[in-house]
C-alpha cells in the first residue's frame, strides 16, 4: 500500500518523472511476477517490496526524510 501511496504522491507533486515512475512500477511487477518461480521467493515478495518503499521515499524526499 505505502508503495502506491508514495508512487502517486512523487507523480503528482511531479517529484518523478514518468520515467522514473516506470522503472519502480516495473520493478515492482517483475517482483510480483518473477519472484514465484525462485526458491521461497513468494515469500520474499513483501521484503521487496519494503526496499522499493526505502528507494522511493529517498528519491522523492531526496533523501532527506524527517521522522
Amino acid at each position: 500500500m505505502a508503495f502506491w501511496v508514495l508512487a502517486a504522491y512523487g507523480w503528482f507533486w511531479d517529484e518523478l518523472s514518468p520515467m522514473g515512475l516506470g522503472v519502480f512500477v516495473f520493478l515492482w511487477l517483475v517482483g510480483m511476477f518473477g519472484l514465484p518461480f525462485i526458491p521461497f521467493g513468494a515469500g520474499l515478495f513483501s521484503s521487496f517490496v519494503a526496499v522499493l518503499d526505502i528507494a522511493l521515499a529517498f528519491t522523492i524526499f531526496k533523501g532527506d526524510v524527517r521522522l
